[in-house]
């Protein structure tokens, strides 16, 4: 019975991967602002990895990295390493988190928009010899960031919520059986 609960979580936590790729992909681009889109699926593989903890925020991340990986070209594994680990040092700060404050997803939106995106500068930018950073932290990395930590903002109580819905529909299943 703990696998059919389980596999309905990771069916759930597949859609959610395949629906904030799709978004990402093929809606944001088109209503951009300031020239940027949200990372979607950075903002899920935090939120998952800091409410459920190391396992849970590295699976998601795998396989939003993935999904990342099959989509852009470049060397394969190139995002899925960069999820997988953002997913596994969220999970860390499990034992921080409280239903009722924002801050520190907040804070963590922000330093993995920043360490997103400098390892996107180091290994696709930099390596090749483009280092103008300034460029691209003005142009790129803060609009970016200010626009996922509003989407943070706005998706981050629906995961919540989310979570909670599942958490209580797996207790009352658990409670029927005993």
């Amino acid at each position: 019975m703990r696998f059919k609960r389980s596999l309905k979580r990771i069916l759930i936590y597949a859609a959610l991967i395949l629906a904030a790729f799709t978004i990402q992909t093929s809606v944001f681009p088109l209503i951009t602002v300031f020239s940027s889109v949200p990372n979607l699926l950075l903002i899920l593989t935090f939120s998952l990895g800091f409410i459920y903890g190391s396992m849970t925020g590295m699976l998601c991340g795998f396989f939003a990295g993935l999904c990342m990986d099959l989509f852009y070209t470049g060397p394969f594994g190139f995002y899925s390493l960069i999820y997988m680990a953002m997913g596994y040092a969220n999970g860390i700060f499990t034992r921080y988190y409280y239903d009722d404050f924002i801050t520190i997803p907040l804070l963590l939106c922000g330093a993995n928009e920043l360490i997103y995106n400098l390892y996107i500068f180091i290994f696709r930018f930099l390596l090749r010899g483009k280092s103008d950073i300034l460029f691209y932290l003005r142009d790129i990395i803060l609009p970016e960031l200010l626009f996922s930590l509003l989407v943070t903002l706005m998706i981050y109580r629906v995961f919540l919520k989310m979570g909670k819905k599942l958490d209580s529909m797996e207790q009352r299943r658990g409670k029927d059986l005993a």
